[in-house]
């Protein structure tokens, strides 16, 4: 039961978490270039090498904001429910 409760805050951290990631993106982008908006996929004007540097920057940015959005939130909720959320088995090395 407990467990359920998390749900919810686990998807208005993830909501938030990617927020925040294109906030931050948005910055590391015009830090590393200089401009404003990074390129799409389906921006003709634009090259390839620019084009999967901002694809691979941003993926970058989105997965470590997310793992640790993921993992603060459920370092919290353990701390005040004394339950862990997600997967409790032991990680086997392999």
């Amino acid at each position: 039961m407990s467990k359920l409760l998390y749900r919810p805050l686990g998807l208005l951290f993830s909501v938030l978490g990617g927020l925040a990631a294109s906030a931050l993106f948005g910055q590391v982008w015009k830090l590393i270039t200089g401009t404003k908006e990074a390129p799409t996929a389906t921006q003709k004007d634009r090259g390839w090498g620019e084009v999967l540097l901002a694809a691979t920057v941003q993926g970058a940015i989105f997965g470590l904001v997310k793992a640790a959005i993921d993992r603060g939130g459920a370092t919290g909720y353990d701390r005040l429910t004394g339950e862990w959320p997600g997967d409790t088995n032991k990680h086997d090395g392999d």
